[in-house]
This record gives C-alpha cells, structure tokens and sequence, in this order.
C-alpha cells in the first residue's frame, strides 16, 4: 500500500453526496422494511439473494480483485452452498472511482437502509461508520457464533484492530502491511556499523547516522517529515514515532495536543536536522519522497522508513519504481525502535503502524446467516491463496502468511514479528484533518521554527478541527 495525499477531500465529498442523494432513493425501498433484523432471520432459507460489494472493477481499478469474485468467490461459494442444499444467487457489484466516493456511496446505501450484503471497506472508516450508525458489530448480526470463526486464531491481535472500534469487531481483516526501518548493508560496513543493526531506542538511531555521515554524498537518514508527502509524512514518520513516545494519536475519546509525547516527536525531527542527518530538500520538494527512494536505490541513503510496499514495488530488482539490483543482498532491517526501551504503547519496545482493509455486514441484510457464511468464505486461506495467484503479499492470516511468504525472508518478518506489535489509524472522520496538522508541525521543525512553535501551533490546529480543547490531551 503506497499512502496518498488527501488534501480537500472532505469537500469534494459533499458535492458527490448531493449529486448521489437522488440515486439511492429506489435503493433504499429493498431494505427500507429489513432495519432491525435479528440474526436468526431466514436462517434456514433454501432460496437465499446475496450481494457483495468493492472498489473494483474488471479492466480497471483492482481489476485483479473483481476478477476474484467472478471467477473464484461465486462459483465456488455457490456450489459449496448448493451441497448444503441452499440455492445462492450471489452478484458482484463492481465500482471503480475514487476511494472517497465509494466511500460516500457505501455510505449513502446503508443510510438508506440498502447496499450490498457484504462490502470491502477500507479499515480507517470503521470508526465514522460505527458512529453513524451505519455499521454494527458482527455479533449484533449475525450472533454469538462469530466468535467461534476459526479465522481469529490466525489474525494477530493488532490486526484485528484495524476492523474493529470502541473494542468492539466490525469486520474481518484482510490485506494489511508494516513500517520497518531499511538500510543499507554496504553503507554501514562502511561506517563500522554492524549488517544485523537493531538500533533500540532513537539516540542508537542519531548514533548510527552520525557515523554514516562520514560517508561523502551520503544522506544517513530519511524519516518523512513536511506537507508534501502528505499521509507518508504521518504514516512513515509521526505516528510511529509518536507510538514509540508511548502515545497513540486518539485513545480513551481524545486525541494527542500539545504533548509530551508530541514534543519527543519533533525534537527527535529536530535533532536530525540539527546535527545534518537529514535532507531537507526532500522533505520539502514536491516529489520528495519519490526522490528518497532514487537516492536509496543508488546506495545514497543510509537509513530510510517505509511500508514493506517499498520493498515489494519500489526497490523490487524485477519491476520496481527504482529498481535496486543488489536489493536482496545489500539492504537489511530493523525494528522501528521505542524511543528508549520500553517507552512505547503498552511499555513496548517495537513499534509499527498498518493500513489496510477488511470485510463487513450490511446490518440491514435480509439474510445475516449466510451473509456471515460468505464473510467466513471469503477469509478462508483457499480463497485467499486464490486471490493472490502466488504472488507474495501480506495477508492478515498468520497460516496463508507461513505459506505465500515462505521465500522472502523481509516479509515473513513483517508478517511475524512486526504485524504483532503494530497500530493502525483511527477510523474517525476529522482524522484528516488531525494529520494534515501533524504534517504542518513536521513542516516547521523543518523550516527551522522551534519545538515549542511547532507544537504549540500544531495543539491549536487540533483543537479546532475536532471541535475544541475538551476532546484534546495536552499533558
């Protein structure tokens, strides 16, 4: 998963939701009279209507996926209901735009009562559905018995986090990612650094930079910081430090200010900057990020933060972005450390944060059992090992994981070691605007304002987009 700026969206979300408001009335009548079903509704039907729902399309966005439900998950769904003796008329409704406006599409359908029987949904919305209203907990649908699916056994706890809101299970997980410290093998044998370096706390990581700054033409860390990168910035940069100061960004109903936890953040930046262990061209060029990966790929930066997506697509010698010939050779990785031992969430001493998405019940379907029954299908590792035709990618199955990911070494690792101690983003709809400020306080540490301005600036811009200081932590 590669994140992406965005900037405005929350306007261009208005304007589609009054163009879509007209649409969803004829919708809305199939489920208008199903609100409020139990679980045990049409338990035993033998004639069962389902639908299922994602931003993909056949031929364009996530092409790979829709041809999944076409060619695998209804075939076989059906045929293995039929042996139980259910007739299953089981459709793909296929979409292809913009992440916001199937987002606001999906939210228009269960507003109005109607929608698919089970939809993707990307993980950082659960929270603003739960809110509205739009989404329950799949015990509230489909029962008790959902937690007796065998799936939860192979779904590290973190993951299941990032379907999940207020502690309670929304969905089941499916493709989800890591953040990990890269670095270069070469450049640190170099500066007498050692090729299976864990640095366990920030200072190990200024330490480590300062050596490699020997190095002429050598960047010795990248850690992505200003507005330009937009999300990178706060998902390879704050947030998994500020996990590692021992604070999520929103937990117990309020969200990081003007904070201690805050404060380590950008005096880490700070320091970085101070003692030139970071280029601030790329933090503040607008192709920044992608130029970082250029100069990673050409061994010209030490030590860099990322998602395993940089890994797989980026610096992949066969087909990445900026291919790295020597990649398997010459790159190793590393925790992303606490910033002293045991100063993480929960006394941690490794931190990570994820992305990704999950599938979901329409609360409003008029078949909540083999709605459920299709959920579970859909998590089994057979269909997941359909979905991904061999290829390695990181599932939220720790057994399909074992299997896919058996001949990389660096994702297995993801998969083993970092997927258990991660976090994800909350799913609330002012987080946006929450990150676009933390982006902002990155920036000004960048522009030489002090940790103090920053902070203080950034506490403020955070107050006034979740509503006032009430729902901000400032100690």
């Amino acid at each position: 998963m590669k994140p992406t700026t965005t900037p405005g969206v929350r306007k261009r979300v208005l304007a589609v939701v009054a163009t879509s408001l007209a649409l969803v009335g004829a919708a809305a009548c199939d489920r208008s009279s199903s609100a409020g079903t139990s679980p045990s509704q049409n338990a035993g039907a033998k004639d069962v209507t389902l639908t299922i729902t994602s931003n993909s399309i056949a031929g364009g966005k996530n092409a790979d996926e829709a041809d999944w439900y076409a060619k695998y998950v209804i075939p076989t769904f059906t045929k293995q209901q039929k042996a139980k003796g259910v007739n299953v008329t089981l459709t793909f409704q296929p979409s292809g735009v913009d992440d916001e406006q199937y987002k606001t599409k999906v939210a228009l359908d269960l507003k109005s009562k109607a929608g698919a029987d089970v939809m993707a949904l990307d993980g950082i919305w659960v929270g603003e559905f739960a809110q509205a209203g739009y989404l329950k907990p799949l015990s509230d649908v489909a029962g008790a018995g959902v937690t007796s699916w065998e799936g939860w056994s192979q779904i590290p706890k973190a993951v299941q986090a990032n379907v999940s809101f207020e502690d309670k299970t929304y969905g089941i997980p499916a493709g989800t990612d890591g953040r990990v410290l890269y670095f270069n093998k070469k450049l640190f044998a170099q500066a007498g650094l050692p090729a299976d370096w864990q640095p366990k706390s920030w200072q190990d990581i200024i330490d480590a930079g300062t050596k490699l700054k020997s190095i002429s033409g050598v960047d010795p860390i990248q850690i992505n910081a200003g507005t330009a990168m937009g999300e990178a910035t706060t998902m390879q940069g704050v947030l998994p430090l500020l996990v590692g100061a021992g604070s999520e960004i929103y937990a117990d109903g309020k969200w990081q200010g003007d904070t201690k936890a805050v404060r380590d953040v950008l005096t880490f930046y700070k320091q970085l900057l101070d003692q030139g262990l970071e280029n601030k061209n790329f933090q503040q060029a607008a192709k920044g990020r992608d130029q970082s990966f250029a100069a990673f790929a050409e061994g010209k930066v030490g030590i860099l933060l990322e998602g395993d997506y940089f890994w797989r697509s980026v610096i992949n010698p066969d087909n990445g972005d900026a291919p790295m010939a020597s990649r398997n050779t010459d790159v190793g990785w590393a925790f992303i450390p606490a910033r002293e031992p045991g100063s993480g969430v929960g006394g941690s001493n490794e931190v990570s944060m994820s992305g990704g998405g999950g599938y979901f019940l329409n609360p409003n379907t008029k078949y909540p059992q083999q709605a459920w029954e299709l959920l579970q299908f859909i998590g089994s590792p057979d269909a997941i090992n359909a979905l991904l035709h061999g290829s390695a990618k990181i599932t939220a199955r720790q057994d399909v994981n074992a299997q896919v990911l058996s001949k990389d070494p660096f994702l297995s690792f993801v998969s083993q070691k970092v997927l258990p101690v991660t976090h994800y983003r909350p799913g609330l709809a002012v987080y946006p605007q929450v990150s676009q400020a933390l982006q902002q306080a990155t920036a000004d540490i960048v522009s030489g304002k002090s940790v103090e301005e920053a902070a203080k600036a950034y506490g403020a811009a955070v107050e006034k987009a979740v509503g006032g200081a009430d729902k901000v932590s400032s100690s």
